[in-house]
């Protein structure tokens, strides 16, 4: 059997969470969970929560969403200007 390679999801949920003082327990149940292995979860990287519950994370901690997530926010804007240039270089290069 193969096995399959995670990658975790990086963030700063942890980070913001205790500096709000704010124990995962505690995070989970103002978020509306009863426990908090989702909180966990998310903050392992393991999985991502949904927009709601990143605005609601965001909201709890007095930060941008994109706080939270920067170093991802970081590597797609790479990715996506690269692919933006090279369309914008192929455009400019197939005009007759």
């Amino acid at each position: 059997m193969k096995r399959i390679k995670h990658t975790l999801i990086c963030n700063h949920l942890r980070k913001y969470r205790k500096a709000r003082g704010l124990s995962q327990r505690d995070a989970a149940r103002i978020l509306g969970y009863v426990n908090s292995s989702r909180l966990s979860r998310w903050e392992h990287g393991t999985c991502l929560p949904k927009p709601v519950n990143m605005f609601k994370m965001a909201a709890l901690y007095r930060t941008l969403v994109d706080a939270l997530y920067i170093d991802m926010l970081r590597s797609i804007r790479e990715e996506v200007q690269k692919r933006e240039q090279q369309v914008l270089t192929d455009r400019k290069t197939s005009k007759p």
